[in-house]
Protein backbone atom coordinates (compact mmCIF):
# COMPACT_ATOMS: atom_id res chain seq x y z
CA UNK A 1 0.00 0.00 0.00
CA UNK A 2 2.91 1.95 0.75
CA UNK A 3 4.46 1.69 -2.66
CA UNK A 4 1.41 2.53 -4.37
CA UNK A 5 1.49 5.68 -2.07
CA UNK A 6 4.60 6.55 -3.29
CA UNK A 7 4.22 5.62 -6.82
CA UNK A 8 1.26 8.15 -7.09
CA UNK A 9 3.23 10.71 -5.71
CA UNK A 10 6.19 10.19 -8.00
CA UNK A 11 3.68 10.27 -10.81
CA UNK A 12 2.19 13.79 -9.20
CA UNK A 13 5.68 15.31 -8.99
CA UNK A 14 6.97 14.17 -12.53
CA UNK A 15 2.92 15.76 -14.38
CA UNK A 16 4.29 19.07 -12.64
CA UNK A 17 7.71 18.90 -13.63
CA UNK A 18 6.67 18.28 -16.93
CA UNK A 19 6.03 21.73 -18.66
CA UNK A 20 9.46 23.20 -17.15
CA UNK A 21 11.52 20.28 -18.58
CA UNK A 22 9.54 20.79 -21.94
CA UNK A 23 10.21 24.52 -21.86
CA UNK A 24 13.99 23.55 -20.78
CA UNK A 25 14.55 21.46 -23.98
CA UNK A 26 12.65 24.08 -26.32
CA UNK A 27 14.84 26.83 -25.13
CA UNK A 28 18.09 24.32 -25.11
CA UNK A 29 17.27 23.98 -29.06
CA UNK A 30 16.73 28.01 -29.59
CA UNK A 31 20.04 29.12 -27.71
CA UNK A 32 22.14 26.38 -29.81
CA UNK A 33 20.66 27.40 -32.80
CA UNK A 34 21.49 31.18 -32.37
CA UNK A 35 24.88 30.51 -31.37
CA UNK A 36 25.22 29.03 -34.49
CA UNK A 37 23.46 31.85 -36.43
CA UNK A 38 26.17 33.91 -34.41
CA UNK A 39 29.42 32.00 -35.67
CA UNK A 40 27.94 31.50 -39.09
CA UNK A 41 27.92 35.22 -39.66
CA UNK A 42 31.11 34.68 -41.90
CA UNK A 43 29.56 31.89 -43.64
CA UNK A 44 26.16 33.61 -44.54
CA UNK A 45 25.29 34.56 -48.20
CA UNK A 46 22.82 36.66 -49.44
CA UNK A 47 19.31 35.01 -50.85
CA UNK A 48 18.35 35.26 -54.66
CA UNK A 49 15.90 38.25 -55.27
CA UNK A 50 12.64 36.36 -55.93
CA UNK A 51 11.05 36.40 -59.40
CA UNK A 52 8.77 39.50 -60.26
CA UNK A 53 5.37 38.87 -60.39
CA UNK A 54 5.80 35.47 -58.65
CA UNK A 55 2.39 33.52 -57.50
CA UNK A 56 2.99 33.03 -53.63
CA UNK A 57 -0.41 31.40 -52.67
CA UNK A 58 1.06 28.36 -52.59
CA UNK A 59 4.14 28.93 -50.28
CA UNK A 60 2.06 30.85 -47.94
CA UNK A 61 -0.64 28.23 -47.64
CA UNK A 62 2.06 25.91 -47.35
CA UNK A 63 3.78 28.51 -44.37
CA UNK A 64 0.16 28.73 -42.31
CA UNK A 65 -0.60 25.36 -42.54
CA UNK A 66 2.76 24.56 -41.02
CA UNK A 67 1.90 26.87 -38.30
CA UNK A 68 -1.34 25.64 -37.76
CA UNK A 69 0.18 22.30 -37.02
CA UNK A 70 2.57 22.95 -34.79
CA UNK A 71 -0.05 24.45 -32.58
CA UNK A 72 -2.14 21.53 -32.26
CA UNK A 73 0.90 19.48 -31.69
CA UNK A 74 1.48 18.28 -28.23
CA UNK A 75 4.77 19.07 -27.11
CA UNK A 76 7.63 16.66 -27.46
CA UNK A 77 8.78 15.31 -23.83
CA UNK A 78 12.80 16.12 -23.35
CA UNK A 79 14.10 12.75 -22.99
CA UNK A 80 12.52 11.42 -26.23
CA UNK A 81 13.01 14.87 -28.11
CA UNK A 82 15.78 14.18 -31.28
CA UNK A 83 18.30 16.55 -31.82
CA UNK A 84 17.05 19.07 -34.46
CA UNK A 85 18.56 18.82 -37.67
CA UNK A 86 17.75 22.05 -40.23
CA UNK A 87 17.96 21.96 -43.96
CA UNK A 88 18.19 26.05 -44.61
CA UNK A 89 21.40 27.92 -44.46
CA UNK A 90 21.68 30.99 -41.20
CA UNK A 91 20.70 34.45 -43.21
CA UNK A 92 20.43 36.87 -40.37
CA UNK A 93 19.66 36.87 -36.57
CA UNK A 94 16.29 39.24 -36.05
CA UNK A 95 15.75 40.95 -32.67
CA UNK A 96 12.90 43.33 -31.03
CA UNK A 97 13.89 44.46 -27.89
CA UNK A 98 10.38 45.84 -26.90
CA UNK A 99 9.74 41.88 -26.47
CA UNK A 100 13.29 40.54 -25.71
CA UNK A 101 13.22 38.34 -28.61
CA UNK A 102 16.57 37.27 -30.58
CA UNK A 103 16.36 34.32 -33.26
CA UNK A 104 17.98 32.99 -36.19
CA UNK A 105 16.79 33.22 -39.34
CA UNK A 106 17.41 30.40 -41.88
CA UNK A 107 16.39 30.08 -45.26
CA UNK A 108 13.66 28.35 -46.57
CA UNK A 109 10.17 27.93 -44.25
CA UNK A 110 10.18 23.98 -43.81
CA UNK A 111 8.93 22.20 -41.43
CA UNK A 112 12.79 21.25 -39.89
CA UNK A 113 13.75 25.11 -39.84
CA UNK A 114 10.68 26.66 -38.30
CA UNK A 115 10.93 23.97 -35.17
CA UNK A 116 13.26 26.00 -33.55
CA UNK A 117 13.57 29.45 -35.28
CA UNK A 118 12.57 31.42 -37.57
CA UNK A 119 12.73 31.20 -41.38
CA UNK A 120 12.66 33.25 -44.22
CA UNK A 121 10.51 32.53 -47.47
CA UNK A 122 12.30 32.29 -50.11
CA UNK A 123 9.77 32.73 -52.51
CA UNK A 124 9.74 36.46 -51.15
CA UNK A 125 12.31 39.14 -51.27
CA UNK A 126 15.67 39.27 -50.04
CA UNK A 127 16.28 40.72 -46.69
CA UNK A 128 16.81 44.58 -47.20
CA UNK A 129 15.79 44.45 -50.31
CA UNK A 130 12.88 46.26 -52.43
CA UNK A 131 10.13 44.35 -52.12
CA UNK A 132 8.27 42.41 -49.29
CA UNK A 133 10.58 40.04 -47.33
CA UNK A 134 8.30 37.43 -44.99
CA UNK A 135 9.71 36.13 -41.95
CA UNK A 136 7.41 33.65 -40.07
CA UNK A 137 7.78 31.37 -37.18
CA UNK A 138 5.76 29.38 -34.86
CA UNK A 139 3.68 31.27 -31.79
CA UNK A 140 5.38 28.67 -28.70
CA UNK A 141 2.85 28.38 -25.75
CA UNK A 142 5.95 29.01 -23.75
CA UNK A 143 6.58 32.41 -22.81
CA UNK A 144 8.64 34.80 -24.68
CA UNK A 145 9.65 31.54 -26.61
CA UNK A 146 10.15 32.18 -31.02
CA UNK A 147 7.12 34.56 -31.79
CA UNK A 148 5.07 33.89 -28.46
CA UNK A 149 5.18 37.84 -27.84
CA UNK A 150 4.88 39.30 -31.42
CA UNK A 151 0.80 40.31 -30.54
CA UNK A 152 2.86 42.63 -27.65
CA UNK A 153 4.79 44.37 -30.80
CA UNK A 154 2.79 48.04 -32.35
CA UNK A 155 2.98 50.47 -34.77
CA UNK A 156 6.58 52.54 -34.28
CA UNK A 157 8.55 49.31 -32.84
CA UNK A 158 11.78 48.93 -34.28
CA UNK A 159 12.65 45.15 -35.85
CA UNK A 160 16.50 44.75 -36.58
CA UNK A 161 17.40 41.95 -38.30
CA UNK A 162 21.61 41.66 -39.17
CA UNK A 163 23.29 39.76 -41.47
CA UNK A 164 26.89 38.94 -41.53
CA UNK A 165 27.58 42.26 -43.57
CA UNK A 166 24.65 44.61 -42.87
CA UNK A 167 22.76 45.95 -40.15
CA UNK A 168 18.69 46.72 -40.72
CA UNK A 169 16.23 48.14 -38.80
CA UNK A 170 12.80 48.25 -39.77
CA UNK A 171 9.98 50.37 -38.12
CA UNK A 172 6.51 48.65 -37.45
CA UNK A 173 3.33 50.24 -39.76
CA UNK A 174 0.57 48.10 -39.29
CA UNK A 175 -0.51 45.34 -37.41
CA UNK A 176 -3.15 42.64 -38.43
CA UNK A 177 -4.88 40.10 -38.04
CA UNK A 178 -5.86 38.10 -41.18
CA UNK A 179 -7.66 34.65 -42.40
CA UNK A 180 -5.08 31.94 -43.03
CA UNK A 181 -5.49 32.10 -47.31
CA UNK A 182 -5.05 36.22 -46.96
CA UNK A 183 -2.00 35.76 -49.35
CA UNK A 184 -2.19 39.89 -49.77
CA UNK A 185 0.10 40.24 -46.78
CA UNK A 186 2.79 39.48 -49.46
CA UNK A 187 2.43 42.10 -51.79
CA UNK A 188 5.16 44.61 -51.98
CA UNK A 189 5.71 47.73 -54.24
CA UNK A 190 8.70 48.79 -56.51
CA UNK A 191 9.97 51.28 -53.99
CA UNK A 192 9.49 50.27 -50.30
CA UNK A 193 11.85 47.55 -48.59
CA UNK A 194 9.22 46.01 -46.65
CA UNK A 195 9.36 43.42 -44.28
CA UNK A 196 6.30 41.03 -42.83
CA UNK A 197 6.15 38.51 -39.75
CA UNK A 198 4.17 36.21 -40.47
CA UNK A 199 2.48 33.52 -36.61
CA UNK A 200 -0.85 32.03 -35.40
CA UNK A 201 -3.11 33.95 -34.14
CA UNK A 202 -4.83 33.36 -31.41
CA UNK A 203 -1.91 31.73 -29.04
CA UNK A 204 -4.50 28.76 -28.26
CA UNK A 205 -6.41 27.15 -30.99
CA UNK A 206 -5.66 29.52 -34.46
CA UNK A 207 -8.32 30.38 -36.40
CA UNK A 208 -5.86 33.65 -38.08
CA UNK A 209 -2.86 34.95 -38.47
CA UNK A 210 -1.16 37.85 -37.09
CA UNK A 211 0.95 39.82 -39.34
CA UNK A 212 3.32 42.62 -38.51
CA UNK A 213 4.59 44.93 -41.56
CA UNK A 214 7.43 46.88 -41.41
CA UNK A 215 9.45 49.49 -43.78
CA UNK A 216 13.10 49.88 -43.40
CA UNK A 217 14.03 53.15 -41.91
Amino acid sequence: MRKLSYLIILAGVLIMLYPKGSEWYNDRQQQKLLEEAEQAYSEIVPSASAPAGADLSKPYAEVTQLLAEESAAEEPEPSAAPEIEVGGKVMAIIQIDKIDLKLPVLEGATKANMKHAAAHMKETAPLGAVGNAAIAAHRSRTTGRLFNRLNEVGVGDTISVTTGKQDYNYVVYDVTIVEPTDVSVLKGNDDDKILTLITCDPLVNPTHRLIIHAKLS
